[in-house]
């Protein structure tokens, strides 16, 4: 990576390593972490060496020049969490990299705008529709309102003001993405405040890996910590129905919205735990949520999960084993590795990748593919 701050800013752990060294360096790593499940050769989805995040949050750091004017910068943490100021990033997309120098120095040319900004968090898509949050320290009036009116005019993005108590909406909290995957367009409304990978290449290529190495079945689907839909849309295209569980009621809500955007009526969105799920399917106790939904209904065959970084709990895991597939996607090799200790018992793994969501950092991904031992 050229970037200036490489090495740095410690937003990237692996300074000092080129993208294939740190890449087979995480590679290597996890293949001897699970080499007590399997010796299989691993799919590895690659990132791109820079642009490639459509998601970053940067400080604002106040400083005065020679002549003792304000001056803003963007700002990271260096490795010995001082603060970092910076003009550029080369992480994020060529659409944020082009627009920040342009939102500082609107900012910067007005108080109102500029006064008590913390912070600037971009939520950006492939079809150049770019959200911007300013987070502050002060209460927002309509004199600020028309000031960012003007800004989000002048540079064509949606802009949104954040304080204590405070969210201001100018024209949408959302943007308008469209991921092209396997030769057919998916379209999603991004909200802000909700949960979107932020390597949109690498999500595209971990749907199509899912998609690619499971076969189309009559039966249903189940999936829990379904988020906005990003895998549940897609995936409705190879299975009679879907029916998918979060606990959000903004990622529910922006499923909803995805599932409506691409005109799709097999799929069922609950707000539930996992554990609130299971407890649904053995009928423990019933749920007013589900009064509209039979689960009778459904004869699932495949179960798919992409839970937050503590993985499974005990419930989750023994209700997975009643399946005939399972598809797990882990943000966190650790407790990933805790759940294969439980669902290698009963299925045997046929696919295993890693996907590079973080580049220049300690991070992976990872997807499992098991299939019930018979």
């Amino acid at each position: 990576m050229n970037c200036k701050y490489f090495g740095i800013c410690a937003s990237c752990t692996l300074f000092d390593k080129t993208y294939e060294e740190q890449l087979n360096y995480k590679i290597q790593r996890e293949k001897e972490r699970f080499s007590n499940f399997t010796t299989m050769e691993f799919d590895i989805i690659k990132s791109s060496e820079k642009n490639f995040r459509n998601r970053a949050e940067f400080r604002i750091w106040w400083d005065k020049d020679e002549n003792g004017n304000e001056i803003l910068s963007y700002a990271m943490n260096d490795f010995k969490k001082n603060i970092l100021k910076i003009d550029s990033c080369e992480m994020v997309s060529s659409h944020i990299q082009e627009v920040m120098p342009k939102l500082i120095f609107e900012l910067e040319k007005d108080l109102i705008l500029s006064y008590k900004l913390f912070a600037v968090e971009f939520l950006g898509s492939t079809t150049k529709d770019l959200l911007v949050t300013l987070i502050y320290h002060k209460k927002l009036d309509e004199e600020w309102n028309q000031k960012a009116k003007e800004i989000e005019s002048t540079l064509n993005i949606k802009i949104m003001g954040r304080s204590r108590k405070q969210k201001i909406v100018l024209s949408s909290e959302s943007i308008n993405e469209t991921l092209h995957i396997n030769n057919q367009d998916f379209k999603f409304a991004y909200q802000e405040g909700g949960f979107t990978q932020p390597n949109t290449n690498v999500n595209i290529q971990m749907i199509e890996w899912v998609l690619n190495n499971i076969e189309n079945s009559s039966k249903d689907l189940c999936e829990l910590y379904c988020g906005g839909g990003n895998f549940t849309i897609p995936l409705s295209t190879k299975f009679h129905k879907v029916l998918a569980t979060e606990i959000s009621k903004t990622s529910i809500k922006s499923a909803l919205k995805n599932c409506e955007l691409n005109n799709i009526e097999t799929i069922s969105f609950i707000r539930m735990s996992a554990e609130e799920f299971v407890q649904a399917l053995n009928e423990v106790r019933p749920f007013n949520r589900l009064k509209n939904i039979n689960l009778k209904d459904y004869k699932f065959d495949t179960i798919f999960m992409d839970p937050p970084r503590s993985g499974l709990d005990d419930t989750t895991r023994a209700l997975a084993k009643d399946f005939e597939n399972i598809i797990y996607i882990s943000c966190n090799p650790e407790t990933l590795h805790r759940d294969l200790e439980e669902l290698t018992k009963t299925h045997e793994i046929v696919r295993f990748a890693l996907f590079d969501q973080f580049a220049f950092t300690n991070h992976i991904e990872s997807g499992v593919i098991l299939k019930k031992i018979k």
